[in-house]
Order: structure tokens, then sequence, then C-alpha cells
């Protein structure tokens, strides 16, 4: 399998009165062409801030990312880079200008890349767009503000497929929507993927949709990553006590059947000027005192199956 995008270490702090936020603190992995990497934790972990960071919406503190080999970490103004990256914003409708018709907001990247040459070409690749996302052609010159947030996902899904990209961040682009539009759009994202060989990097807090969409699920907490494996081996077998606690809280639809519900103690670490040691240690029912000292480092438990904690081969009764 061809890696699309490696990141390497890569760091993101940001100035505040108390000191630096650690809001990305040295994370690394790979994705490959055609895959989808899905990025999991509560809110405040870093998850929307590493996307930006990826597609140069920010720039990284430290750290690299390569794109087809590429390092892209202090590209600026490159539009070729431009078109190749794209995200799909959670809140669709604060990311649109409330004075443009849904047409114009779909055709501004074909008219800034000067991907049609006419006008009557414009207008075809537009209606083309908004087939393929499933928008009736209607609502062309309707405005943001009149329709409802599926159809104005499936505008920002327009917008982003616009240019053809290779690499999409998709940040909780389902999060405030219904269950049943969720499914239309996942769905959607999926046939397209198969159809385009589109590669994302799918953020969210909900387990259920990312197990659906994902190939490899990366687990974050307080900016750091604390475990990454397939997407089926997390769901049956998580290592991280954070990993296992997010696991045990998702509802369970079948009444006959019981979750044991890890429920976690304790105060949240402060990101900013972070201590050296486990981000989650002063939540974690099996920390010691090295824990409160030392950073874990991310190691390879299983075959393709990565955590971050001192003591997660004793937690799961693993051989050494």
């Amino acid at each position: 399998m061809e890696t699309l995008l490696r990141v390497e270490h890569l760091k993101k702090y940001f100035k505040t009165p108390r000191g630096m936020l650690h809001a990305v603190d040295d994370v690394s992995f790979t994705i490959g062409q055609g895959k989808t990497l899905g990025v999991v934790g509560e809110s405040g972990c870093g998850k929307s801030t590493l996307g930006r960071v990826i597609i140069k919406l920010l720039d990284a503190t430290d750290g690299r990312v390569y794109f087809e080999g590429k390092d892209i970490t202090d590209a600026k103004g490159d539009m070729r880079l431009r078109r190749d990256m794209q995200i799909i914003f959670q809140d669709p409708f604060s990311s649109f200008n409330p004075r443009m018709s849904i047409s114009e907001t779909i055709a501004e990247p074909l008219k800034i890349h000067h991907l049609c040459r006419s006008r009557d070409a414009l207008n075809r690749r537009v209606t083309q767009l908004m087939d393929t996302v499933g928008l009736a052609r209607r609502f062309a010159n309707s405005y943001p503000h009149e329709l409802d947030g599926g159809r104005r996902q499936r505008i920002g899904i327009a917008r982003a497929l616009a240019l053809e990209p290779k690499f999409i961040v998709c940040d909780e682009p389902v999060s405030a929507l219904d269950v049943s539009i969720q499914a239309q759009i996942l769905n959607l994202m999926q046939d397209l993927q198969a159809e385009k060989g589109f590669t994302y990097l799918f953020i969210t807090h909900d387990l259920s949709v990312v197990k659906h969409i994902s190939d490899e699920i990366m687990v974050m907490y307080l900016g750091v990553m604390v475990e990454k494996s397939r997407s089926d081996d997390l769901f049956d077998q998580p290592l991280h006590p954070y990993t296992k606690a997010l696991l045990s809280a998702i509802p369970e639809p079948r009444i006959n059947k019981t979750r044991r519900r890890e429920v976690l103690q304790g105060e949240i670490t402060s990101p900013v000027n972070p201590q050296p040691g486990c981000r989650f240690a002063a939540r974690c029912k099996y920390a010691k005192e090295i824990c409160t000292r030392q950073n874990p480092e991310l190691q390879e438990v299983c075959p393709g199956h990565m955590a971050a904690c001192h003591f997660v081969r004793e937690i799961n009764g693993l051989q050494e």
C-alpha cells in the first residue's frame, strides 16, 4: 500500500497568558492511499488542530508533514497543494459566505484555480457536483440559511470535491446532523472514496461513526496519541485505559446485554505547560509513580496495534 501522508513528531503550541498550550504534542502516523484514518478523543484533545496543521491552515510549531513523499511543512502559497488537500468543516454554515448562493459557493474554488474556461463549463461542473452529492438542482440559487443541516453539509462536501483532491480532512462532518442524515452522508463519502480513491482523515468523537468508516483509528488525549490500530482490533481489544473507558461509554442497544462501565475519576490535567509524565495519569486507576514523572513511549504491543502506557502489557495480561 502506497503511503500518501506521513506525519513525524508534529507539534502545535499556542501562547496563552498562563504559558504554552500544547494542543498537539509529538504526534506521528501515516495514511495509505485511498484509506481512512479515524481520529477520536474527547473535546479539546487536539483533533481539529491536528487536521488544520496538516493542511496548512495553521503553521506547525515543530515536526514534519510529508505529502506524496514531499516535505510540505514549510510550504507557503502552493496552489497545487491547495488543490490536492481539502477540508470539510464541522459547521458548514459558519464556513459559507451568507451572501453567496449555493452555486456560487461551489463554483468559488473552480474560479480561484481557473479550472473552467467558460461560464457554461463552470455551470456544468457545478451541476455535476450537486448531482454527485445528491443535492437537488432547484437549490442552485438558494442561500445557506434557507437549507437544513444535511443539505448544507452536502454543499460543504461538494465544495471540497470541486478541485478533485487526493486528501480530505473531515472535521466532524456529521456531528450536528440527525442520525438518518448521518448515515446518508457517511454512505456518500464511502461511495466517493471507492469511486475516486480519496484518502480521509476523519475526525470525530462518535465512536460508532468512526468504526463504520475507518480502516485505522487513532485515539488522542490532551494533544498526544495514546493508541492506534486497525478499526476492528481497537474495538475487539482496546489496550489503553483511556480507550477502554471511551468504548465502555458507548450505549448498548441490547437490553439483555450489560457492559461494565469504566468510570473515570480525578481531574483532567492542564494542557498548558504540562509536566513530564503520562497526561492520563491523574484519571487512571492503574497509575504508579513512574507515570507521573516519565512520558510513556508509543510501543507496538501487538502486530499493527500501538499504545502509549507504561503498564499496557500488565493491564491486558500480555507477554513481553
